[in-house]
């Protein structure tokens, strides 16, 4: 094949095994090197972590791109190390997406905050510091009812909680029951301070904590949908167990095991409303706030909406829940062609 474009490696999380008999084609992404190559880039796979980061870097510095595919948190490691890598090559031309600082404004907890006017928004409240969470959010609690409180940064329902004000004894003491969104969790009942003082963890090394309405409609699922860029490149469906009490038969049950993510194109007819209000409004709003260029836009990203309140004339409303930008996997049919044909659009700026 004849490189026509540029070189990209496609970079994710794995042992010095999996770097040694890593192919283009024995690992999750291998549709997107398919695509890739067929749009006349070569890519290369890149398989990381802390102890291969030398490796890796001397790698990088041969390619005129990465794209990155690592969780914030996974297995008690952070993604400091290889962020610091990353910003180290953009000041060396490469290319990088999602590039950490447009992670850091679009990819955690606080994009909930800082974009809450917007349409997809809802009652977010943000707590910089122990102090101010444990003055200001017990008054919110006892006003606006249930509660989800997010730490700034993680994922798969690590450090998310719903929260909900039970009771108040004759002592003035009062009664939390809390639900972890981590999968299997089970319901359970504290008093308020007990848990305030759990959460001063989560103020650890500039953290923060986000928190926003429970949402009502959540039996109904979440929808994730799929960006390329500005573009909608699909959508994900599925019915999820997350901050939903368990049912009588257990955590091990069929009836506590959330539900298949069911992926439509970008086409979908009953997603159409959500893919104007995304492509039209939204993110362009979003970019605005956040400071963000077109060509600053991750290649792939998603945004998971909850159902929010029916408005007047009986059409569904949507909650922004989360952007996930580090590693969004997996995902529809169509993103991987979406993928390349971006890669190669911004190869070409780059080499301009």
């Amino acid at each position: 094949m004849t490189n026509t474009m540029g070189t990209v490696a496609i970079l994710w999380r794995g042992d010095r095994q999996t770097r040694e008999t890593v192919t283009l084609s024995n690992n999750r992404l291998h549709r997107i090197f398919e695509e890739l190559a067929a749009a006349g880039i070569y890519a290369e796979p890149c398989v990381y972590d802390e102890d291969m980061a030398g490796d890796v870097r001397s790698q990088l510095l041969t390619v005129d791109g990465v794209l990155v595919w690592v969780d914030p948190i996974a297995n008690g490691k952070n993604r400091r190390i290889l962020d610091d890598l990353l910003r180290s090559l953009a000041g060396e031309d490469v290319w990088v997406s999602a590039h950490p600082d447009v992670i850091l404004k679009m990819g955690t907890k606080q994009v909930l905050y800082d974009t809450r006017h917007l349409g997809w928004g809802s009652d977010v409240r943000l707590y910089r510091t122990a102090a101010a969470f444990r003055e200001m959010f017990p008054a919110c609690l006892r006003t606006c009812g249930p509660r989800v409180l997010k730490q700034y940064r993680g994922n798969g329902g690590n450090g998310v909680w719903k929260i909900e004000l039970l009771a108040q004894s004759s002592a003035g003491t009062e009664t939390v029951r809390v639900l972890h969104a981590l999968r299997g969790s089970m319901p359970e009942d504290m008093s308020l301070d007990a848990l305030l003082a759990r959460c001063e963890a989560y103020f650890a090394d500039d953290g923060l904590i986000v928190d926003q309405p429970y949402q009502a409609r959540l039996p109904e699922g979440m929808i994730r949908c799929y960006m390329a860029a500005d573009k909608v490149a699909g959508f994900g469906h599925q019915l999820i167990r997350a901050l939903i009490p368990l049912p009588p038969e257990g955590p091990n049950s069929p009836q506590a095991q959330p539900g298949p993510r069911i992926m439509h194109g970008p086409n979908a007819a009953e997603f159409q409303a959500l893919r104007r209000k995304m492509e039209s409004e939204w993110v362009p709003q979003m970019m605005q706030a956040l400071h963000i260029d077109p060509d600053s836009l991750p290649i792939i990203w998603d945004a998971d909406f909850l159902y929010g309140p029916r408005d007047s004339s009986g059409a569904d409303t949507y909650v922004l829940c989360e952007i996930n930008v580090s590693s969004v996997f997996p995902i529809p049919d169509e993103a991987p062609a979406a993928i390349a044909n971006l890669t190669k659009g911004r190869l070409r700026v780059t080499a301009a």
